[in-house]
């Protein structure tokens, strides 16, 4: 069985603490692959600041060209809207009975995980690496953290928002150090995000 993690994410833009955290846990787990799943615009939001889903999908795809072991996925592209987590996986599982598959979240994501669509199925038959994140307030303990199929890993803490990027670009700020040179140079020159 091929294993694959899987980081689902708007990637709105994809950053370097993106990579730092994909790379630790290839380096540091029995995965053979990681796909950045990019999740497509949720059409009852209004996200103007969320850019067209072939640029974030673009966006990914040169920031993980130099990176053998890493892929992009557009697989919640054609699914229907919204994309659950539950039923991506489903499909990846009868579209790849030889894989298995990994979710990969954020620490953050624990607390709100038993409002997910089907969670108990969700975590019952996959498994979950939980990457930490600095909480705003007190840290509690997570039950979830006890079941046999989520794990905590020890990855570093990178803290770059997407969202500060996307302000920055738009006042003009250098972003260069934050983003893979690919993804700096696709937005360099362009409107986007402007």
């Amino acid at each position: 069985m091929k294993k694959i993690g899987l980081f689902f994410g708007s990637f709105n833009p994809i950053h370097i603490g993106h990579l730092i955290l994909a790379n630790y846990i290839l380096e540091n787990s029995d995965m053979e692959e990681l796909w950045f799943v990019v999740s497509p615009q949720n059409p009852f939001k209004n996200k103007k600041s969320l850019l067209k889903d072939h640029n974030r999908l673009d966006m990914v795809q040169v920031a993980v060209k130099n990176y053998p072991k890493m892929r992009v996925s557009n697989v919640e592209f054609s699914l229907p809207k919204p994309s659950y987590t539950i039923d991506t996986l489903t499909y990846l599982h009868e579209k790849h009975p030889d894989y298995s598959f990994a979710l990969i979240m954020g620490e953050d994501n624990l607390d709100g995980l038993s409002k997910w669509k089907n969670s108990e199925t969700l975590i019952k038959n996959n498994q979950i690496i939980v990457y930490p994140r600095n909480f705003e307030g007190e840290k509690k303990d997570n039950d979830y953290l006890q079941h046999e199929n989520i794990s905590l890993i020890n990855a570093p803490v990178v803290e770059i928002s997407a969202t500060e990027i996307r302000n920055m670009i738009k006042d003009g700020k250098n972003v260069r150090p934050m983003l893979p040179p690919e993804v700096f140079e696709y937005l360099d020159g362009s409107s986007l995000y402007k």
